[in-house]
């Protein structure tokens, strides 16, 4: 166990039966929302709840915003209140695709300075090749009153301050999706294809080994530390296509023993909202 960070399927399984401890599923397909939902419910860890991507982790799109928005503090408290979740319980987030999804909400409870929170290393796939137990069905936890959250602001940026990166040499702009994606080979997702100008590309999956889990500590921190050249890891900002799978690089700062740097909320789906925004290449889809 890492301190706030990842969790081994042995560790979860021993306390899995402790009220102070609280699972949460967030299986997610960004191509059918219903999916992760009814994947749950076939069949999740004992007692864990269900997060959805879309409803409970992200507001309503507007105009303006990328395809995942931060939820309004007092949104985010609600579901937190609804999973069972108090300020002194322990929290522990999972996935199928190797915390891609999960660890928006870690970083989320991260944001609001939850005490305790973890990814599961493995998510449930590894949990089921060691044939550990699942549960079909809905789990209903006991409501709690979280209370009032307050985003820590100095761990996200806006567009406007991304614009202002641009011009900064002290801060290092890096983009969590696929080389193809980056270099706007394919755009599956979004309607125009590119990237960020100045920012560097690190897929978010070469945080993890073939099976799924977080690549060793050390293993990390020399790949970060190419990575990051003559920047501090604080001086980093994150983004992707809509502020989810960036979180997965600052989960492995965190466990590569960096200081986390900051998340692009809006990400590449908000950045070209604005066509003056400057983009490379310039392709469109």
């Amino acid at each position: 166990m890492i301190k706030n960070a990842i969790i081994s399927t042995a560790e979860l399984e021993m306390v899995l039966d402790n009220p102070d401890w609280v699972v949460v599923d967030c299986r997610f397909d960004l191509q059918d929302s219903d999916w992760g939902y009814h994947t749950y419910l076939a069949g999740h860890i004992p007692f864990a709840n269900y997060a959805h991507l879309n409803h409970d982790l992200s507001s309503k799109i507007s105009q303006s915003t990328g395809r995942h928005p931060l939820p309004k503090e007092a949104d985010f408290s609600k579901a937190l209140s609804n999973w069972g979740i108090e300020p002194s319980t322990n929290v522990v987030v999972y996935d199928s695709n190797g915390g891609a999804f999960a660890a928006r909400l870690w970083w989320m409870l991260c944001m609001i300075h939850h005490p305790s929170v973890y990814v599961l290393n493995g998510g449930i796939p590894k949990w089921e090749k060691e044939g550990r137990k699942l549960q079909s069905g809905s789990w209903p936890k006991a409501s709690k009153n979280y209370g009032p959250v307050k985003y820590d602001q100095n761990m996200y940026a806006t567009t406007a301050e991304v614009w202002k990166l641009l011009n900064k040499p002290d801060t290092l702009l890096i983009d969590a999706r696929t080389p193809e994606r980056y270099h706007g080979e394919i755009e599956p997702i979004d309607t125009l294809a590119g990237h960020i100008p100045s920012a560097l590309n690190r897929f978010h999956g070469l945080n993890l080994e073939s099976d799924g889990t977080f690549k060793d500590p050390s293993a990390l921190r020399a790949e970060f530390s190419d990575l990051f050249q003559q920047f501090s890891s604080k001086d980093t900002v994150v983004y992707c296509g809509s502020g989810v799978t960036s979180c997965h690089h600052l989960l492995a700062m965190r466990i590569a023993g960096f200081e986390e740097g900051r998340i692009y909320i809006g990400s590449w789906s908000e950045w070209i909202r604005d066509p003056n925004r400057p983009r490379l290449p310039d392709n469109q889809y």
